[in-house]
């Protein structure tokens, strides 16, 4: 998870505050569950199931530059309080917030008031990284997805349908379209997004451990260590359809994965102007790392870990197709990166085609712009979230970004 840390003195020290805020989240070799379960499988759809809702409308592509930033002054307003956010997500045609609570409950703010119900609550263990750790609304916003580890502590990413009430989900059980056996308590990964393709695109961590002790972010014949794309309607019997398109469907690997060499992508997100995908991928003990696919280039790419923990060398030959980052910082600078997104709102001009995202140790928001010399800088925006609580990043039907900090608050970014 994002609270995955490693570091000096200075470092322990934050990281307990984390561990009392979190009930103990820690990134090193941890005891492998006992337990294993049954990853269902889907089977190859030759495209993905159409969506009823026409897609938003693209803002324009603007790209802000570090110059551009300087200028930029920003302010958090606090919209409302629940108890540990990790994630937020709006469900197309409705203006509340769906805030996923690391207990297990989603949470309703309408309006910037908490209602007094959960949308759903589902049985979690919190222990090591594990939780309630991402939700998604399909497009036409009539289905939530949910990633969490159960009680066991595997990862299960499970269906609700919703009801005719915008915080309404419909009675009966919810159905499962992933549950993938996790051998550690950490680098559970858990993030869902959907695509501008109309895809699940679902993160998982390497498995957890230090340093990739079972070789997964590798092994395409596994699930961790990657993200997946996959049409979450059911094909017959199998939960889910695998597009055509994916690049392990002819062979080589399980047909679900589209990124690999991942260690623990916490948060992902589509910049709605190009479709570009941008990765956090949290390091192990010296860099963290920001990764951009631009649109087209995602499938199959290989992000390099174990063999690389940002451009350092970690273990052994990196491969030489191995995509490097956009962008990395050392440990002086922070020790787990939370990633945001492109900022497409109407409320910051300065801050538009920018990215937008943090560091769970120092809780200081910080934005990626063109540095004129064809690469990428980063800007301090000068504001933050009280430190070890920097949890998650969220954005609304406009564009505007929102901030969730373990400590409670969900913060929106407005103009100064």
């Amino acid at each position: 998870m994002a609270w995955d840390h490693h570091g000096m003195t200075k470092r322990w020290a934050l990281a307990a505050v984390a561990v009392t805020l979190l009930a103990g989240a820690c990134a090193g070799g941890d005891e492998p569950s006992a337990e294993t379960s049954p990853e269902p499988t889907g089977t190859v759809a030759s495209s993905p199931s159409p969506s009823s809702t026409a897609p938003p409308e693209r803002p324009p592509a603007e790209e802000a530059t570090l110059d551009e930033l300087a200028g930029v002054r920003v302010r958090l307003t606090e919209v409302a309080t629940v108890d540990r956010p990790v994630a937020m997500a709006v469900r197309p045609g409705h203006d509340q917030l769906f805030v996923a609570e690391r207990g297990g409950r989603v949470v309703v703010i309408d309006d910037g008031e908490v209602l007094p119900e959960p949308l759903l609550e589902v049985e979690t263990t919190t222990d090591g990284e594990r939780g309630l750790l991402g939700l998604a609304f399909s497009p036409d916003g009539d289905r939530l997805y949910v990633d969490y580890t159960d009680a066991e502590g595997d990862t299960r990413v499970e269906e609700h349908r919703m009801g005719e009430g915008a915080a309404e989900v419909q009675p009966g059980e919810p159905r499962t379209l992933l549950r993938v056996a996790q051998p550690f308590s950490n680098h559970n990964g858990g993030h869902l997004a959907f695509g501008p393709d109309g895809l699940l695109y679902v993160g998982l961590g390497d498995g957890g451990g230090g340093g990739d002790p079972e070789g997964n972010a590798q092994n395409t014949e596994t699930l961790l260590g990657s993200i997946l794309r996959i049409d979450p309607t059911a094909q017959g019997d199998a939960p889910y359809g695998i597009p055509g398109d994916n690049p392990f469907v002819g062979g080589g690997g399980r047909g679900e994965i589209y990124v690999y060499g991942l260690r623990n992508p916490w948060r992902f997100s589509f910049d709605r102007a190009t479709d570009d995908l941008w990765i956090a991928d949290v390091g192990q003990n010296a860099i963290e790392e920001i990764d951009r696919l631009p649109a087209g280039s995602a499938a199959g790419a290989n992000m390099g870990w174990p063999f690389l923990e940002g451009t350092r060398r970690y273990e052994g030959e990196p491969p030489p197709d191995a995509v490097p980052p956009v962008y990395e910082y050392n440990h002086d600078e922070g020790f787990s990166v939370t990633g945001g997104f492109v900022y497409r709102g109407e409320r910051i001009p300065g801050l538009r085609g920018a990215y937008v995202f943090g560091d769970l140790g120092t809780a200081r928001l910080w934005a990626l712009a063109a540095d004129g010399n064809g690469g990428l800088g980063r800007h301090d925006l000068g504001v933050g979230v009280e430190e070890v609580t920097l949890a998650s990043f969220g954005e609304d039907a406009e564009g505007e970004l929102y901030v969730l900090s373990l400590a409670g608050p969900v913060l929106r970014l407005d103009p100064a």
